[in-house]
């Protein structure tokens, strides 16, 4: 049996490239790279989290929400709360074994480049993710791997159009990674819905949006930034984890 790994992607910011928010001209798609059982911890400690602060694991967590303290993060407003629910997100952020390879797209360069019809933002992000989280699997120890990709759904359209270009990077691979390599880790993709609680990608969300925000604003003191820092994907003391295009 091969070695199984789990990619779990979310986003920051829209995608589109017609009307750009001139506050927030970026788009950022953001993965965790993890062993199966890894995850398997990660995931036990999760629902913890959550039993401990909630008494069940039904609460989503969902980076805007906590961030106005809406929905469940309404108990944010209570300031001892809020600091001991940032210390336990802080402290499963830092302790827990994964990697994180996002990729992050300048949309007022990408459209000064290559103009408001370039290629789909989120099928560029994609394509760099998948490339280096090649890069990631052939450091790791061990023989064969197999790599199950796990996107949040965002529309029966838009979803078909992400998994035809997924295909054709299999099929035709990218200017650094040929197919034979994404073949090697027998690479799959599935969507699945924000509703239907997956930790992964909560866990993917939470990165994504401190990311995005470093991204546009490096100097900007960004606390929850400088906790995800060390996680970035690295090699060579080269930081390979966080691709800024163009």
């Amino acid at each position: 049996m091969p070695a199984k790994y789990h990619l779990f992607l979310d986003e920051s910011g829209d995608h589109g490239l017609v009307n750009v928010d001139p506050e927030f001209p970026v788009f950022v798609l953001c993965g965790i790279i993890i062993s199966d059982q890894s995850y398997e911890r990660v995931n036990a400690e999760m629902v913890t989290l959550k039993q401990g602060f909630w008494g069940d694991r039904k609460a989503i967590l969902h980076s805007r929400d906590i961030r106005k303290c809406e929905k469940e993060f309404q108990i944010l407003f209570d300031q001892d709360i809020k600091k001991r629910f940032y210390a336990a997100v802080n402290q499963l952020v830092m302790s827990s074994d994964y990697a994180i390879i996002a990729s992050a797209i300048n949309k007022e360069n990408h459209i000064k480049q290559y103009g408001k019809l370039a290629s789909d933002v989120y099928e560029i992000a994609l394509s760099f993710i998948i490339e280096r989280s090649v890069f990631y699997l052939d450091d790791q120890p061990g023989g064969e791997k197999s790599l199950h990709i796990t996107i949040e759904r965002r529309g029966r359209k838009e979803d078909a159009r992400l998994h035809e270009h997924f295909q054709r990077l299999c099929s035709r691979g990218t200017g650094y990674v040929t197919p034979e390599r994404i073949h090697a880790y027998q690479l799959d993709i599935e969507f699945i819905s924000k509703s239907d609680d997956v930790n992964g990608l909560q866990l993917a969300d939470l990165i994504a949006y401190p990311t995005a925000r470093h991204v546009l604003d490096p100097p900007r003191a960004n606390p929850s930034f400088d906790v995800l820092e060390p996680k970035f994907y690295s090699k060579g003391g080269r930081r390979f984890g966080l691709k800024v295009f163009p």
